[in-house]
């Protein structure tokens, strides 16, 4: 996991670099945040990378590690859009009531605003992957 480490390692610290040099209403400036790079390999099953202000304009980020089986819980999104990077495993992203997709290695999964969803490991191994969740933009 130490290749997709690295690489995921830089796309935090892009999306942390681009989210801070937009401003936003209310977000103060783009001068307020740092970039950084942040270790994957917690022992921990969720693991915090991004805690939202001050040290982004509203980013959210964590890596979570799921034992076969197991499901993060039923939550919902609200005014947020979710990103899923995963990095080890497989399972199944469940989405409302009538959306369910598989997930593993090397996929991405986008969660809408207002949606409740579910993530479960289905597979044998742990199910590792990382969320990023921003505020959504107004409707244009």
């Amino acid at each position: 996991m130490s290749g997709v480490s690295t690489s995921l390692g830089l796309v935090v610290i892009l999306l942390v670099t681009a989210g801070c040099a937009t401003d936003r209403q209310g977000a103060g400036t783009g001068a307020s945040c740092k970039p950084f790079v942040e270790n994957l390999e917690d022992p921990n099953d969720y693991h915090i990378l991004l805690t939202g202000v001050p040290q982004t304009h509203g980013m959210r980020s964590g890596r979570v590690r799921l034992a076969p089986g197991k499901s993060i819980g039923l939550h919902n999104t609200k005014g947020n859009e979710e990103l899923l990077v995963f990095l080890s495993g497989s399972g199944v992203a469940v989405i409302g009531e009538d959306t369910r997709m598989q997930v593993g290695e090397g996929q991405v999964a986008y969660i809408p605003p207002q949606s409740a969803h579910d993530i479960k490991n289905t597979g044998t191994e742990p199910l590792v992957y990382v969320f990023c969740v921003a505020p959504a933009a107004p409707e244009r």
